[in-house]
């Protein structure tokens, strides 16, 4: 809602046991029981959970019931596995609506799930009619990329809006699909186009280099380059393409201000807030600061350019995540920090921060019999935070919106709480109210 600019605003989004083997004893003076194979390759398995209506779980009886379930299940509060075929490698939970993918190089490898009103999981034929495409998708469905090789192309990362999704591939670049009505998709923006049950998929091109990772926003995309580039499309009325204006940008430009020269390794956004984290462990963020997730350089509550953030005391960066009003780092130690607006993890008191507040490693399971447990991963939702551990730990914390949290109640949650998550957590994609785990077991 700047400068005279108008959108949808973020809260009317919506209308809406194992078997083991005989134990073998080893020779030995003590006796060494082996339940698992020695060479038994780790099972991976995905895990969702948040509200169902959309779709955006993959659960066709969550929604529409079958015979043997009487009532609908409108709420998943606690991890429930999503049987696929192949291996998952990447998730990303947009509003309302999944996507995940496989690093296989079968023809199909990537496939969508929930809200699909802007083809944003692409062109979904009905039963019925080959015209016309499924508004909402109730399980994971196959999404036909237009490969010119098919069979030796992979996917490496998917990434959601709020109404857009890009797909990265090894040999093929970025693909984009759903709205591009503020050019988000990389593409010419084309007045009154229909996004439902449109067939376009866009490969999106005028990189200088080779992509490597791919983030959305609200409605805004980054990409960042394997020589350290960030380009940005899409909406940019908050700042949060970081292009020097307000404008909107239906093709990717590279992004400047402090970012000039600086070799960038990682890229995070997901409301109108952006941040990117260099190879030598700085933050740089531009965007949105409504909420203070840039106050530590401005009392603007918008930032058009991207601005090195001077971070006191907390450590070489290597990772953030940012969401719609709160921001998360983590660093070469494996210590998080908080700030923005929201629940922050260091509970009911800290709703507001302008700078780094470390959240107490002991609430991620640290402690002198564990002293090891580091965070390795963290992720970031529209208002909460989830973080993996190095001994595949998941932990989330921040506003609970329709069970997204995963830990088995609707509460909103103040402190890091463990999800039980059958395996090991490898990733974590979250959303609105909705979230998927990657992991893996060897039972």
């Amino acid at each position: 809602t700047q400068n005279g600019c108008s959108r949808v605003p973020y809260y009317a989004c919506f209308n809406v046991g194992y078997k083991a083997s005989r134990p073998q004893e080893k020779s030995g003076s003590d006796p060494v029981f082996q339940y698992v194979g020695q060479h038994k390759k780790p099972t991976h398995k995905v895990f969702v959970w948040g509200f169902s209506f959309t779709g955006a779980l993959g659960i066709p009886t969550f929604v529409v019931p079958d015979s043997g379930r009487k009532k609908p299940r409108k709420y998943q509060l606690t991890p429930y596995r999503l049987e696929t075929a192949e291996q998952i490698s990447s998730a990303a939970c947009g509003y309302g609506f999944t996507l995940i993918a496989s690093p296989t190089k079968d023809v199909t490898k990537l496939w969508g799930m929930g809200l699909n009103k802007d083809s944003q999981l692409g062109f979904q034929r009905t039963q019925h009619d080959r015209h016309k495409s499924y508004d909402y998708v109730l399980e994971p469905s196959p999404v036909a990329l237009p490969l010119v090789e098919p069979l030796q192309t992979r996917v490496v990362q998917v990434a959601c809006g709020r109404a857009h999704s890009l797909v990265l591939t090894d040999r093929e670049g970025v693909f984009s699909m759903g709205n591009n009505a503020y050019g988000q998709c990389g593409r010419r923006i084309v007045e009154d186009e229909v996004y439902s049950g449109s067939h376009i998929i866009h490969k999106i091109e005028g990189f200088s280099g080779r992509v490597i990772q791919v983030a959305c926003g609200q409605d805004h995309s980054l990409f960042l380059t394997e020589t350290g580039k960030v380009f940005a499309c899409g909406w940019g009325a908050d700042g949060q393409t970081g292009l020097g204006h307000h404008n909107i940008s239906s093709s990717p430009v590279e992004v400047g201000g402090d970012l000039a020269g600086v070799e960038v390794q990682q890229i995070s956004t997901y409301g109108d807030c952006s941040l990117a984290v260099s190879k030598d462990g700085q933050l740089y963020g531009w965007g949105n600061s409504e909420y203070r997730q840039l106050a530590l350089v401005t009392q603007a509550t918008q930032m058009n350019s991207p601005r090195h953030l001077p971070l006191k005391g907390c450590g070489k960066v290597v990772q953030a995540a940012c969401g719609g009003t709160q921001v998360a780092i983590l660093n070469d130690k494996g210590e998080v920090f908080v700030w923005g607006y929201g629940i922050l993890g260091k509970g009911p008191k800290l709703s507001e921060s302008s700078t780094p507040e470390m959240i107490p490693p002991t609430l991620f399971g640290r402690s002198e019999f564990n002293p090891s447990g580091v965070v390795s991963r963290i992720r970031c939702g529209l208002s909460h935070f989830a973080a993996v551990t190095d001994r595949g730990e998941l932990f989330v914390w921040g506003k609970n919106v329709r069970g997204c949290l995963g830990i088995g109640k609707k509460d909103d949650q103040y402190f890091p709480w463990r999800v039980t998550v059958p395996g090991q957590v490898v990733d974590v994609a979250c959303g609105v109210d909705h979230m998927v785990a990657l992991a893996k077991s060897l039972l």
